[in-house]
């Protein structure tokens, strides 16, 4: 390791949110929670990551109060008397051991098959009832439907504040619903919700917008979002870094306060000409605080086996490439999703260059809760 980790422990504020330093674990559905009730042992999975001293929790995708937001079986719920009070022991215990926690609020939309959660037989929705272009899955949503997932963002954000989360996050990545009506090959809609762009934001600006009414002007809202989708990786939602500012400014104005712009490796560009990646750009464009995320600390053999990169890629996901481009202000944080996973004092083996007591990922880890 050749160059400081300065950048990676610097503190940082935004708001309600007071982090340690710039390393946040990023979100990953885990499937321990029994009926949507997050348990002591999910409490003492974020615990851990905080004693490991990362700065930031970003909770696993929390399914919001709405029929059709739970695609898959015992993810959490952020509603209800029971799954609130899980959640609150979860807040307690990342708090007590130094660490900052905010949910990541979640809507699958035609990601869905029926089957799943507290309404079984209730089927995906989405913007116009595509689960990628051509390929019908559910219904397409009313404007009742519309009204009702934004006042459930709204609850569960306003349930989050009272809960003494330190903001929240809106899971708008990765085609669930939120991205499927951002992505034209998704949304063919005809109506205030369908068509340009611009119209293709509104319902996420309405959530945005319904949030910040929740929570007032002091709590920190955050987006992810990406241009890949599950449905089909080469998807983009701008083409140009002029397209991405016609996605990004009214969401700007909207309220949110920080990007956690996802993509699949951190170190790649995301247009022609520039080294800045998808956050890079968004910090350029908007001025706020982004997020990085994609392949930090991974191994070779994940990488390889998974992605199928180059050889050389493995070198790139490592830490000195990373602390370059946060040296360079090229974004302000940096999300670490399965090296965290595998390895709750991951973070603190980096600190203190223990690099070769590090856990490599190994995909058995997916199936508990270390």
């Amino acid at each position: 390791m050749s160059l400081s980790l300065g950048p990676l422990f610097e503190p940082l504020e935004l708001k309600s949110l007071r982090m340690r330093n710039r390393v946040a674990m990023a979100p990953m559905t885990r499937n321990f929670s029994p009926e949507g009730v997050p348990g002591q042992d999910v409490a003492d999975y974020y615990r851990r990551r905080a004693e490991g001293g990362v700065g930031l929790l970003i909770t696993e995708g929390t399914v919001v109060n709405h029929a059709g937001a739970s695609g898959y079986p015992n993810v959490p719920h952020f509603y209800g008397e029971q799954a609130l009070a899980g959640w609150k022991q979860v807040v307690d215990a990342v708090h007590a051991a130094g660490g900052s926690i905010i949910p990541q609020l979640w809507h699958v939309g035609a990601v869905r098959r029926p089957g799943v959660g507290p309404y079984p037989d209730e089927p995906g929705c989405s913007p116009s009832g595509l689960f990628a272009p051509g390929k019908p899955n559910g219904k397409a949503m009313t404007q009742r439907d519309i009204d009702d997932v934004v006042r459930a963002f709204a609850d569960s954000a306003r349930d989050a504040k009272a809960l003494g989360f330190d903001g929240v996050e809106i899971h708008g990545a990765h085609g669930y619903l939120l991205d499927q009506f951002f992505w034209e090959g998704t949304n063919q809609r005809d109506d205030a919700y369908g068509g340009s762009l611009e119209k293709r934001l509104r319902f996420v600006i309405e959530i945005v917008q319904a949030v910040r009414e929740a929570v007032g002007p002091d709590f920190a809202i955050l987006l992810r979002y990406s241009q890949w989708k599950q449905q089909d990786y080469e998807a983009r939602l701008a083409h140009t870094p002029a397209e991405l500012e016609r996605f990004l400014m009214p969401l700007v104005e909207a309220g949110v306060d920080m990007f956690h712009a996802s993509t699949r490796r951190f170190w790649e560009p995301e247009f022609p000409g520039s080294d800045l990646n998808l956050a890079g750009w968004t910090r350029k464009i908007t001025g706020l605080p982004t997020m990085s995320v994609g392949s930090v600390g991974l191994n070779e053999d994940f990488i390889s086996g998974t992605f199928q990169s180059k050889q050389e890629a493995v070198e790139q996901s490592g830490i000195d490439e990373l602390v370059q481009r946060m040296q360079n202000r090229e974004f302000d944080m940096v999300a670490v999703g399965r090296a965290l996973l595998q390895d709750p004092q991951w973070l603190e083996k980096v600190r203190q260059g223990r690099s070769d007591e590090i856990q490599p990922f190994a995909k058995k880890s997916l199936k508990t809760l270390v």
